[in-house]
């Protein structure tokens, strides 16, 4: 790996640990030719299906549109940065093991949603007024008394 700091190609790993569950590996490295330390990490590189827009097109699943969708839904709520990681996760893993090669947001949506619920009710409500398009407060309403039964 290339040095970041001097673009030399000549550095050694110092250490290697696991992190996110396995599902990482992070490698502190040095520079031979510089001194200087970094770190990188690694992750498996998926192959996942597109998703079926509501317009019927197509677009490739972005792990960072569905973080940014979580972090807005869980913004100034008490959920550490490792529950959000392993749900996207988990909405990951759902994803690679579809059959099919093409899924609809639909499901994903539905998935964020089972996620969000898990994690934060009120990010749930939150995620769930923008994604069903609520009208009214009685839209709210009912949806908070689901979720009190």
């Amino acid at each position: 790996m290339r040095c970041p700091f001097c673009q030399s190609d000549d550095t050694k790993v110092l250490d290697t640990r696991l992190i996110d569950d396995g599902s990482q590996v992070r490698r502190r490295r040095e520079c031979v030719s510089c001194g200087e330390r970094y770190s990188t990490r690694e992750t498996v590189d998926l192959n996942l299906p597109h998703l079926i827009k509501s317009d019927d097109s197509r677009e490739a699943f972005s792990e960072d549109k569905l973080r940014s969708g979580l972090l807005k839904a869980l913004e100034k709520r008490p959920v550490k940065t490792s529950q959000i990681e392993t749900s996207i996760a988990r909405i990951e893993l759902k994803l690679m093991t579809q059959a099919d090669r093409e899924v609809s947001c639909i499901k994903i949506g539905e998935w964020v949603m089972e996620e969000l619920k898990a994690l934060d009710k009120v990010a749930y409500i939150r995620f769930m007024s923008v994604y069903r398009q609520f009208q009214d407060i009685e839209a709210f309403k009912k949806e908070i008394d689901r979720l009190m039964r």
